[in-house]
Parts: C-alpha cells; sequence; structure tokens
C-alpha cells in the first residue's frame, strides 16, 4: 500500500511540530527575561515633561523639602503632585512670563493641571503605599535616587519584586529617622547596623513577606 503521506510532506509536518513545541517554550521565556531587563522596567528611561522642572535647583542649591510638591508622601498611598497655583505662588512674575513656563501660564488661563508624565510606575496588580514607607524611615532616595543630582527624573531603582522583598525580609539597613526620611546624601553614622535595629523597634517596622502585603 502507498505512503499516505509524500517523504517531503513528513519532513514538513515533523518540522512544523518542533516549530510549535519551541515557541511554546521559548515565547513564555523570553518574555520572562524581558520583564526582567532594564528596558522592560524603565529603569534610567529619559521622561520628557512639559516643563523642563530641574530638581537639581529645587532639591538640591534650594534644599526644598520632597513633602512641599508631594505633600501626600507621609499622609496617603500617592504622594502626589502640587498644584499649578502652589507652583506660580513660588515663582516670581519674571520668571512667570518667560518661554519655559508657559505650559504654567496655560494650566493657570485653563484651570487644567499641567500634564506631568510618570516616571516610577509600578504593574497595576502591586499595592505601594508612601506613607507607610515614610513613616518607618526609608528615605525618598532609596527607591527615588539622588534626584537633588538628576535635571531630569528618572527611575533610578530596578523596583523588581526580588529589588523589594529583599527590604521586606530585613528592613533595618534601610532605615534612618523620619526626620531625615527627605535628606538626599543621608549617610548612616558608625554602628549603622544598631541604629537599624534600633529604628525598626522604634518604628515598629517588621518583616512583611505575605503576598498580600502588596497584591490585594
Amino acid at each position: 500500500m502507498p505512503a499516505l503521506f509524500s517523504p517531503r510532506a513528513t519532513i514538513i509536518a515533523r518540522s512544523a511540530l518542533s516549530a510549535c513545541v519551541v515557541l511554546v517554550i521559548a515565547v513564555p521565556a523570553l518574555a520572562m527575561i524581558w520583564v526582567r531587563t532594564s528596558w522592560a522596567r524603565g529603569e534610567g528611561a529619559r521622561v520628557v515633561q512639559p516643563i523642563a522642572f530641574d530638581h537639581r535647583l529645587h532639591a538640591g542649591a534650594l534644599r526644598i523639602d520632597c513633602r512641599y510638591c508631594h505633600a501626600g508622601a507621609d499622609r496617603s498611598a500617592w504622594a502626589g503632585l502640587p498644584s499649578t497655583q502652589q507652583c506660580v505662588s513660588c515663582h516670581t512674575p519674571l520668571w512667570m512670563s518667560s518661554s519655559m513656563l508657559a505650559p504654567v501660564r496655560q494650566s493657570v488661563a485653563t484651570r487644567r493641571p499641567i500634564p506631568w508624565q510618570r516616571v516610577t510606575q509600578l504593574p497595576d496588580f502591586v499595592y505601594f503605599d508612601h506613607a507607610i514607607h515614610v513613616n518607618k524611615g526609608v528615605g525618598c532616595e532609596t527607591c527615588h535616587g539622588r534626584v537633588d543630582q538628576m535635571a531630569q527624573v528618572r527611575q533610578a531603582a530596578p523596583l523588581t519584586m526580588t529589588w523589594c522583598v529583599e527590604c521586606h525580609r530585613n528592613p533595618a539597613p534601610n532605615l534612618r529617622p523620619i526626620e531625615a526620611v527627605t535628606t538626599m546624601g543621608w549617610a548612616p553614622p558608625n554602628h549603622s547596623d544598631s541604629l537599624g535595629r534600633a529604628l525598626a523597634a522604634r518604628y515598629h517596622a517588621r518583616p512583611l513577606v505575605n503576598c498580600s502585603t502588596c497584591h490585594r
């Protein structure tokens, strides 16, 4: 009895099946590799803002406290952004008339907020509360980096699950006095291990690695 399929058709069918098996394995594997790269996380990516707001001047030279603009950082889950009126109140009429601040004038005229672009973004399935971290003594620069040295703010930390869990397992080394949470370039004194343990006890910062801590 003659063969139902020719040898060529058999080779094609086997090749197609083999390719399907490779794709089933390779696609998820490549996806898992991709999401762990800095490109996928947005780490270090340049984000164009509607205004060239220079943190080196505001947080660096002028030493404006982070919470002046991000007032919700120690009070709510969201750090928040300043209202346009708050920006206006800080600048002289001469500055306000400059071309660089045209978006601010437009925001005032239209009563619409300035369309700032998000720099640091976690996945929708991750719950993060700014106030909890700030009030436990986790400094702003721990997650956001030295923004006082950034002309254009970028995501400085990987913010991966592994990166977060490492801190959650042992938060003491990453704690500082609450009065120094917004201090850029803060360095722990000698015997920092004992200081971290003391701060953890004072602020009741305990290891939290339950899934429901971040995934609710």
